[in-house]
């Protein structure tokens, strides 16, 4: 049996909150294995089936390009100047395109002052994909149903659906997809605006619209492409790519942040800031 330890990183500088369990991480291997080969299978209405238990790469910074490339930031931005602190081979980083309110929002960002995952909060769709836990995915030909381990979340998409008119707004939006030729795109709006990106804090509005690419290349992998379109915290839309790995010998298991949450409760971190609010004047 492997361990799995599932970490809530509620600072920029790892306050954590940990939970040690008995199963292989997603996230404990640098690199994910090859995975089985063969062609990618299709489901009974001949559409490519996304069925499986997926191995992500942890994804805390979607401004990086990881060495093995199983993670891609948006080519198409610019390189972050290097900071002389860095080692000569820091991974490089880019530049997200803010407007001023997101800059100022991105500037402003602490997570010692309560990131709202110190709290066992949603994640957020973006967030949650992210993150490093297992994945499993179900489909049929109406719903792809993502199943996280993190927190035991789960989230719906309609295929061939329309979006929801009038809503409330939530953690992980509303998502609707389909199909363009064997890839699946799925595209998400009507969030809450209360989540952050990823684990290092990257901004986003109520008004993000988020797009979705599945591809299953073969039996063994997806290849993964999410685009952010948020015109309140970014000049233009900016993409990030990965690739998925099946992992047959995994099983999803129960994860409950709350029980685990030894942080919280000792007071070693504050409860919950909503991102949208700025703080009281002192």
């Amino acid at each position: 049996m492997r361990k799995h330890f599932v970490s809530s990183i509620v600072t920029a500088l790892a306050l954590t909150a940990m939970l040690s369990v008995t199963i292989a991480p997603a996230f404990a291997q640098r690199t994910a294995p090859k995975g089985p080969t063969g062609p990618a299978p299709r489901a009974a209405d001949g559409k490519p089936d996304l069925s499986g238990l997926w191995q992500r790469p942890y994804t805390p910074d979607m401004t990086v390009t990881t060495r093995n490339r199983d993670q891609i930031a948006d080519p198409s931005l610019p390189d972050a100047p290097k900071d002389p602190k860095d080692p000569p081979n820091a991974i490089p980083k880019k530049v997200l395109p803010f407007t001023p309110a997101g800059k100022a929002q991105w500037d402003s960002y602490d997570a010692a002052k309560g990131d709202y995952t110190g709290s066992c909060m949603p994640f957020g769709l973006v967030r949650s994909i992210n993150s490093p836990d297992p994945l499993q995915i179900m489909q049929n030909p109406k719903y792809l149903g993502l199943l996280h381990e993190q927190n035991t979340w789960f989230h719906l998409v309609r295929i061939g659906g329309e979006h929801i008119k009038n809503a409330t707004p939530t953690w992980f939006g509303d998502s609707v997809a389909k199909w363009d030729g064997d890839t699946l795109v799925v595209e998400t709006v009507n969030f809450n605006g209360k989540t952050r990106l990823d684990t290092i804090g990257h901004p986003h509005s109520a008004q993000m619209h988020v797009i979705e690419r599945f591809l299953r290349t073969d039996e063994g992998h997806i290849s993964y492409e999410i685009t952010i379109d948020d015109p309140v915290t970014f000049t233009k839309p900016w993409k990030n790519n990965r690739i998925f790995t099946l992992r047959p010998d995994w099983e999803i298991m129960e994860y409950s942040c709350e029980e685990n949450n030894k942080d919280i409760f000792e007071g070693h971190i504050k409860a919950t800031m909503d991102p949208n609010k700025p703080e009281p004047s002192k």
